[in-house]
């Protein structure tokens, strides 16, 4: 493993290692492929037509795309001219992508055709966007603002970096927004370099040579992603899907001969809907999984089902560039998100601020060198995220004895019925045990008697049937009288946040509006 550089920029990063990566990464993609020597020449052109477009240092460029090879070029090419990097998901509506374009200051957005008429209508009247660049389509006037190809920023000359200090910001990242307006976190060069050789040293193995992405580039786990490869001493092969669908996961990881692959828990619930055994899967070693709580089930049935194929969690968040803990290589433990990544530090909290003992429950807080540097243009929320250098994750969770953490739930959604505390994810556990429950989202509604009651929401398994009164006496019987569901609501499909989480705000409008 390479040692975890430190005063060095990421594109004088990428300067130094790129002979080294290229020898031996290639990118596949949709039947084409790249060898890192041609990525790395793509890299260095479109930086070149990037500045010749007028892109200059320090100015935030938003990248709005589903996943394809141009998102990383994109992220690298602007640091190469020292430019931050602003990555958006294209399922954002209009409004938020108008708000990201306006709070962040952006001056470029990178898109392509399917969003190219949410771009241009979220960037109108925005004098600040001075242009949008898009993949495959040819140039075009609209409002007088120039469209710019993608391929015509190629044909320019490859140019040399535009150097950065290590502490400058490399990345703005808009969080989900799920309590209010979005939030852009700031990640300097070296936090994200930190987070990206962190997740690089706990996952890299001579048996994990090729990996299949199918999480989104344009968030904080895909700008992470992009780096990694730079800390690898031989990175292997990588196959990138467009988007998650699970019968072209299962075909492409027969087809490369997966041997590891990132997911989200409502992708690996998916996957379980599949015939996973008609397909050869005997290369794959290692399934990771973050973002949301792994449900016990979840795990025990692939389990079952792939006996072979290590099931590992891991936990982070947009403050820390998506890393705080991780599962090593052969070393997870079932129900955990691992151990504290390297080069962080983490520590459970009591409400009254005192550090908690091994085993007891209270608030994540973590420190470290991929902490972000503060959210954009909000001294007074920084502050009450990160006291005396400790990052309060607002998640809840424990450590045991051996330095495992274990996540409980959010703080935000901790349902508080009567004066006692109910965790979602208790009860969700509990509700998916039943034969006919493939999802379940757990969320309070204002009572007047308790202060809050316990509603889920749950989704059926196609072909089975279960009537909400028997889902209740379910969890009635295997939780205490606090916990268990007053009412349970079978919906056609639990609803999902754009990066695959459960949207509890939206349940939560459902049974308030």
């Amino acid at each position: 493993m390479v040692t975890r550089p430190t005063g060095s920029s990421l594109q004088r990063l990428a300067e130094e290692s790129w002979d080294r990566v290229a020898a031996g990464s290639v990118l596949h993609y949709e039947g084409a492929q790249w060898t890192g020597s041609e990525l790395a020449e793509r890299i260095r052109r479109v930086s070149g037509g990037l500045r010749e477009a007028g892109l200059r240092a320090g100015e935030r460029i938003v990248v709005c795309m589903a996943n394809c090879p141009e998102v990383s070029i994109t992220y690298q090419a602007a640091w190469r001219a020292g430019a931050v990097a602003t990555p958006v998901l294209f399922l954002l509506s209009e409004t938020e992508l108008r708000h990201v374009l306006t709070d962040s200051g952006a001056t470029f957005v990178v898109t392509t055709p399917e969003f190219l008429p949410k771009v241009t209508a979220a960037a109108a009247g925005l004098d600040g966007v001075r242009g949008i660049i898009v993949c495959g389509e040819p140039p075009a006037q609209d409002g007088g603002r120039e469209l710019l190809r993608f391929s015509q920023l190629e044909t320019s000359e490859a140019a040399g970096l535009v150097d950065a200090d290590p502490a400058a910001l490399a990345a703005l990242l808009y969080t989900g927004g799920t309590t209010g307006r979005s939030k852009g976190v700031m990640i300097s060069h070296d936090a994200l370099s930190s987070a990206s050789w962190a997740a690089t040293s706990t996952s890299h193995g001579e048996s994990l040579r090729c990996a299949l992405l199918p999480l989104p580039l344009s968030h904080v786990y895909g700008l992470m992603v992009s780096v990694m490869a730079l800390h690898s001493p031989d990175p292997g092969s990588t196959v990138l899907m467009r988007w998650f669908d699970p019968a072209g996961w299962l075909r492409l990881a027969a087809d490369h001969r997966v041997n590891i692959s990132p997911l989200v828990p409502s992708m690996l619930s998916m996957l379980l809907q599949q015939p996973l055994e008609d397909y050869d899967l005997s290369a794959l070693a290692r399934l990771t999984s973050g973002a949301a709580p792994l449900p016990r089930q979840v795990a025990e049935e692939f389990g079952r089902r792939l006996p072979g194929v290590e099931i590992a969690e891991g936990y982070g968040c947009t403050e820390t560039a998506a890393i705080i803990a991780t599962s090593p290589l052969g070393q997870a433990r079932p129900g955990s998100v691992g151990r504290p990544a390297p080069g962080a530090e983490v520590r459970i909290e009591r409400p009254d601020g005192t550090v908690a003992g091994a085993g007891e429950d209270g608030e994540i807080c973590v420190r470290g060198p991929m902490v972000m540097t503060g959210y954009w243009h909000a001294e007074q929320e920084t502050e009450h995220a990160i006291r005396d250098g400790w990052l309060h994750t607002g998640d809840v969770g424990r450590l045991d004895s051996d330095g495992y953490l274990y996540i409980v739930d959010r703080i935000k959604d901790l349902i508080i019925r009567g004066g006692y505390n109910v965790y979602p994810r208790d009860v969700e556990d509990v509700l998916l045990g039943h034969p006919a429950v493939l999802a379940a989202a757990v969320v309070g509604r204002p009572d007047e008697k308790y202060g809050e009651e316990v509603v889920a929401f749950v989704q059926l398994r196609e072909g089975s049937a279960a009537e909400p009164a028997e889902l209740v006496e379910f969890a009635r019987a295997r939780l205490s009288a606090v916990k268990y569901p007053r009412e349970v609501r079978i919906v056609d499909q639990v609803p999902l946040t754009s990066v695959m989480k459960t949207d509890r705000k939206r349940l939560r409008a459902t049974l308030t509006g």
